[in-house]
């Protein structure tokens, strides 16, 4: 297979389900000759039926022209026997994800097709290296893996095992490319890139569950609203499935050699064995049996008058400052005076160790988290000893106008800064062990997970060396090694050096 054929590659799709008939669709679309089949009977001419059928509804919305779909008939077919793929440059597997099937699959595909040809696993979990390691040709054997929905979901993991040959690996990055799809070359290492780099947001968010510093829909109130994620961890756990998502993160972290970073939780076990999987049980996190879910409504009290005195070195102390003002409070000149409320914005530590340090009087302390932008929602944590009132009126002050607030309990970090470190720390560790380049690292996220940014791009925006401040410190006040900084994340920051930068010597 040549690169000049990559372009009009011969391309055989084998499994006519919801990922075969997406990864048929894409490849007809751009023109390829695309043979589609299934060992059910009907179900590759089936599939074919309705993926014009998906066409005709996007020439009726005006998404595509008829010369394109009027190509795609013409380039999708279906063949009746596995036979029929015998001059196919690439067969794309989108089976069952069971490694017996794969191989026996490939099995016969070898006896069959060019000793030139490719065959892609469209795998999600299965390691490319144990697909291929009964093959007669495991240099032709490479992973392939889409997303779903696969039209919609424009990229693509191109995944190398130990034998796969290079030139495999640059022929199917071009097929996808061709497609319209981005094409990330990751390592053939558990998760792969995408669900590898996507663990912090899921370990992050239930450690905070479990250190009861928040409620499960706190959690992902402040970080739909203040970091812009579409959904958050509980969120997505009740969409995937418990089951699902739970096997896939123990699976990970047992792949790792049990590597703190990907440790899972001891939440997980008691709601798979009551049945609380999410949406598709009626119940997980959330209910969905109808019963709505109690709105989070903060108890705001009139504090107009109260004094306030706020760090200097604090983040946002200008819009601190108007925000306080404008809800009737008075900025204070020093935190001396008893009736002062306290204001503070730790990086990575808790309030009780800021007031410590500080010798601020723990029951008149409130802290802001620094991370998020001004605008965006506000997360504010006291210490053990803040006096109820204290807190009221701080949140009446800085949560009930426009920019929202949520008060949690004192953590190193609050909850924004705990995830966002991770996530950094996570794509760093990919990239130290080269799993995939940076580049590939911040596009696979953001098209493959729908964050906002790549975690590379966030790091840089917040700053290197903040995100290892608020790991060493979360380090230091827990002890738990999932929070160590990676040597690529400490060297670039102590360089002042971009996340970005690929060089190494």
């Amino acid at each position: 297979m040549t690169n000049e054929t990559n372009k009009k590659a011969r391309i055989a799709v084998v499994g006519a389900g919801v990922m075969g008939r997406g990864i048929a669709q894409i490849f007809a679309v751009a023109g390829h000759p695309v043979v589609l089949y299934d060992a059910q009977s009907g179900a590759a001419e089936a599939g074919r039926a309705q993926v014009l059928g998906i066409l005709d509804g996007l020439v009726a919305k005006g998404r595509m022209t008829d010369e394109v779909r009027a190509r795609a008939d013409r380039s999708l077919a279906t063949a009746q026997a596995l036979a029929d793929l015998a001059d196919a440059d690439i067969v794309i597997e989108a089976i069952v994800e069971d490694i017996e099937a794969k191989r026996a699959l490939i099995a016969a595909l070898e006896g069959l097709i060019r000793d030139d040809a490719v065959i892609a696993s469209n795998t999600s979990s299965l390691l490319i290296a144990e697909i291929a390691g009964r093959s007669a040709r495991p240099e032709r054997i490479a992973g392939l893996h889409f997303f779903n929905p696969v039209p919609l979901m424009k990229v693509v993991e191109v995944i190398g095992a130990v034998r796969t040959s290079p030139d495999v690996l640059s022929a199917l990055a071009a097929v996808v490319e061709g497609a319209g799809h981005r094409a990330v070359v990751a390592a053939d290492q558990p998760g792969f890139l995408v669900n590898h780099a996507g663990r912090g947001l899921y370990t992050e968010g239930l450690a905070i569950l479990e250190d009861r510093i928040a409620a499960h829909a706190d959690i992902d109130l402040v970080l739909r609203e203040a970091c812009g994620f579409r959904m958050g961890p509980f969120e997505l756990f009740d969409l995937t499935g418990l089951d699902v998502s739970g096997r896939v993160l123990q699976g990970i972290f047992e792949q790792f050699q049990y590597e703190p970073r990907f440790r899972t939780s001891s939440l997980i076990p008691p709601r798979i064995a009551a049945g609380l999987y999410g949406r598709k049980t009626g119940r997980g996190w959330y209910d969905y049996t109808g019963a709505a879910d109690a709105d989070l409504v903060e108890p705001f009290v009139d504090a107009t008058g109260t004094r306030v005195w706020i760090e200097p070195t604090a983040e946002h102390f200008i819009e601190l400052a108007s925000a306080i003002m404008e809800a009737g409070g008075v900025i204070a000149p020093d935190p001396s005076d008893p009736e002062v409320l306290i204001l503070i914005q730790p990086w990575g530590r808790e309030a009780a160790s800021a007031c410590a340090e500080q010798g601020l009087d723990p029951m008149r302390t409130v802290a802001v988290d620094p991370l998020p932008a001004p605008d965006r929602r506000r997360t504010l944590m006291g210490t053990l000893a803040t006096r109820p009132e204290v807190a009221a009126r701080a949140l009446s002050l800085l949560g009930a106008g426009p920019t929202p607030a949520t008060m949690i309990a004192d953590s190193p970090g609050f909850i924004v800064q705990r995830v966002m470190a991770v996530i950094v720390n996570i794509a760093a560790h990919i990239a130290q062990r080269g799993i995939a380049s940076v580049a590939d690292i911040d596009d696979a996220v953001r098209l493959g997970l729908g964050y906002p940014k790549g975690p590379l791009t966030w790091g840089d925006e917040i700053g290197a060396g903040r995100i290892v401040k608020i790991l060493d410190a979360i380090h230091a006040t827990t002890g738990d090694p999932r929070y160590r900084v990676s040597p690529w994340l400490r060297q670039r920051a102590a360089l002042g050096l971009s996340l970005r930068h690929e060089a190494r010597p």
